[in-house]
């Protein structure tokens, strides 16, 4: 039903969701008298009035902790949270600035978008602006504490600089400040403290990859300076898996600027940003998070025992927010079903260190996997505007390559020759393949067995979703031979056909499904058209298909239905398939009158075009399942669908296609008949 682009990733934010719009509403008089006893928020709000820094301290820690329960975020926003923890950020006292900071940024990770806005409408970018001027100005005159102690300005900074990233996340307005104040000087300040502080440098590249991806506004005021510290941190060589990770976001933000970089540096740091990510998907997470987790344990043999019972008690939380994320909410986004990502790691309280490690590592290659999909896509200014209408692959169908009545199915996208040879040099398809693979059980194993770990279990799953939508896109742009020709792809089909059939049941997590079918369906359409021979069975065939069919994810639906379109039109010119070709009409059939979704139906019409189209095999099968007399019982239903359910519901690009194919549906029909007749 058209070419499928492959779909370019944003920053993932804190929560998506947020909260309903009504949570910030006045309180009123009647429910605040009686809801006093139940939220803490009156009582700990009224401590931030107090004289004594050490109760304001523990005001501004205490909101930090209660927050992070989302439940507990209204009763503070209807009581001028923001307002009243504003002032706190200039405090006479770092202790209570940095606890305050913190209250803010947990406010705005736990609350998400809604939240996040409203807190920019209270003015939160003006003291947030003056603490982050003021922590910059006192860097280098700060006093350094004992060995092996963090300086107190650089904590408060860290605090100030992940609200700030929040901020800009989620709120256009806050990234306008951000443009227009002054702030990139100073978050690169704070970057180029990786080699003494990576925890206040990561924070800042993650900020910077945020603030740099879609600002032309920004990127028109870049300076030398700011890429010589992303040069310089890609330069790095500190072996943790925390600078990985910083490597990681400044190739990212380096990418992101591409378009600023000057003409006689692209190529240079085009190759270093490459090399980077490379570099960041060697490293073999299954090996080394048992290790990591040994290594913990032996750690605590030795530690004396912990005293400091604040910290366990927030390292008990962000446990649970991170063991939530398993069960994370979900969201329709365009007819799709979609997981929040609420990535509550950075809430860790200091000292799991291994567990930081093996996090930073995760989201490093996550991170990796996703910059690459990006360089997959074309600059294209229509692809934002594609992933707002839909994330399906179908989505972006527009009059070029169908108005011809021919299924384009994934064209290839233009993939300019730097990054292509980058790309290539770098052997990163093959690494991208290898990351497809199941976790090693050994890992998961070790994180299940204990609860601090658990978290990391999605994660090791979600790298591997990312590999799968990174293949996709390696496949829908490179040709067979920069692929390694027909053997490698081949290969790699019995990889995928291994993920998908090697259990006993074909797995049904959404996430997994979206990803690897997408990957499969671009490989199957390569294979078909070099006349590689396919290795899926029939049963194998139909099995992933009723399991697709059950799919809440629209665009699992339609790459199904493509890959049942490519494979019948590849049978199709063989000898003694017809009864297969049959398997197949009945299940498009199927798809084409029951399925909930327009565009699925587009699609199961459309792979029947493309399967019975041509040939003796094709004919006989047509007759034998009825698809003529099918055809025209459901056209006039597909015309009446279109027509009720069209405007409201699809976009003008999925409009033009299913006219299209109301089009090609009467003529196609046409065809069969004349070949009754015969």
């Amino acid at each position: 039903m058209g070419k499928s682009r492959t779909t370019k990733f944003k920053r993932p934010q804190f929560s998506a969701v947020g909260l309903p719009v009504n949570a910030v509403k006045e309180v009123d008089p009647e429910e605040d008298e009686h809801g006093d006893d139940s939220c803490p928020a009156a009582e700990l709000l009224e401590k931030l009035q107090s004289p004594s820094p050490d109760v304001r301290e523990f005001a501004c820690a205490s909101i930090s902790r209660v927050v992070q329960q989302s439940q507990t975020i209204p009763g503070f926003l209807q009581r001028d949270a923001v307002r009243r923890l504003g002032p706190m950020l200039m405090d006479k006292s770092l202790a209570v600035r940095e606890t305050a900071t913190g209250a803010l940024r947990n406010l705005s990770a736990c609350g998400g978008q809604e939240v996040c806005e409203d807190m920019v409408k209270h003015d939160v970018m003006t003291p947030l602006t003056a603490l982050l001027k003021e922590c910059c100005a006192g860097f280098e005159s700060a006093v350094m504490q004992m060995k092996d102690q963090k300086n107190a300005v650089e904590d408060v900074a860290n605090e100030a600089v992940n609200l700030l990233w929040n901020l800009c996340e989620n709120s256009s307005q806050a990234l306008s400040v951000f443009n227009k104040a002054g702030l990139l000087d100073l978050v690169v300040q704070c970057l180029e403290r990786h080699p003494h502080n990576v925890e206040l440098a990561i924070s800042a590249a993650h900020c910077l990859h945020t603030v740099t991806e879609d600002n032309p506004e920004l990127l028109c005021s870049m300076n030398t300076a700011v890429l010589g510290a992303l040069e310089n941190v890609l330069r790095s060589s500190q072996p943790s898996m925390a600078h990985t990770l910083l490597r990681t976001l400044a190739a990212g933000t380096l990418w992101n600027m591409k378009g600023s970089l000057p003409a006689a540096r692209q190529a240079q740091t085009l190759n270093a940003v490459v090399a980077t990510l490379s570099q960041c998907l060697d490293y073999d997470a299954g090996t080394l998070i048992p290790d990591l987790i040994q290594a913990e344990e032996v750690c605590h043999r030795n530690a004396p025992t912990v005293t400091d019972t604040e910290d366990q008690a927030a390292g008990e939380l962000a446990v649970e927010e991170l063991d939530e994320e398993e069960e994370a909410p979900k969201q329709k986004r365009n007819g799709k079903v979609v997981k929040v990502d609420n990535d509550f790691s950075d809430l860790l309280p200091r000292g799991k260190e291994e567990l930081r490690e093996a996090t930073a590592l995760l989201t490093a290659q996550q991170t990796s996997l996703e910059i690459i999909v990006n360089m997959c896509c074309s600059d294209d200014p229509s692809d934002d505007e594609w992933e707002e209408e839909s994330s399906s692959d179908e989505s972006d169908m527009g009059p070029d390559g169908l108005c011809d009545g021919v299924s384009n199915l994934m064209s290839p996208l233009c993939l300019s020759a730097e990054v292509h040879g980058a790309l290539i040099n770098h052997s990163i398809p093959e690494k991208v393949l290898k990351k497809t693979g199941f976790p090693r059980t050994e890992a998961m194993d070790v994180c299940h067995q204990n609860p601090s770990w658990r978290s990391l279990i999605k994660k090791m799953q979600r790298v591997q979703s990312r590999a799968l939508t990174c293949l996709h896109s390696i496949l829908s742009t490179m040709d067979a031979e920069s692929l390694g020709g027909p053997a490698a792809l081949q290969g790699a089909a019995q990889h995928l056909s291994t993920l998908v059939f090697g259990a006993a049941e074909i797995p049904k997590d959404e996430e997994f499904l979206e990803a690897v079918i997408s990957a499969m369906r671009s490989l199957l359409l390569m294979i078909a058209s070099k006349n590689i021979p396919q290795c899926m069975t029939p049963q194998q065939l139909m099995s992933l298909s009723e399991t697709a069919t059950r799919c809440d994810v629209v665009s699992v639906r339609v790459n199904a239905v493509a890959i049942l379109g490519i494979t019948g039109s590849t049978l199709a010119k063989e000898k003694g398939t017809a009864e297969i070709l049959q398997m197949i009409g009945n299940a498009l059939l199927q798809v084409a009158t029951r399925d909930a979704d327009l565009v699925v139906n587009g699609e199961a019409l459309d792979a029947l075009f493309d399967v019975f189209a041509d040939g003796n095999e094709a004919e006989t099968a047509a007759k034998n399942i009825q698809l003529l007399p099918a055809l025209k019982a459901l056209q006039p239903v597909f015309k009446a669908k279109i027509r009720k359910e069209g405007r409201g519901k699809y976009s003008p690009q999925q409009l033009c296609v299913l006219d299209n194919i109301k089009v090609n549906l009467r003529r196609f029909i046409g065809y069969l008949e004349k070949v009754v007749k015969k």
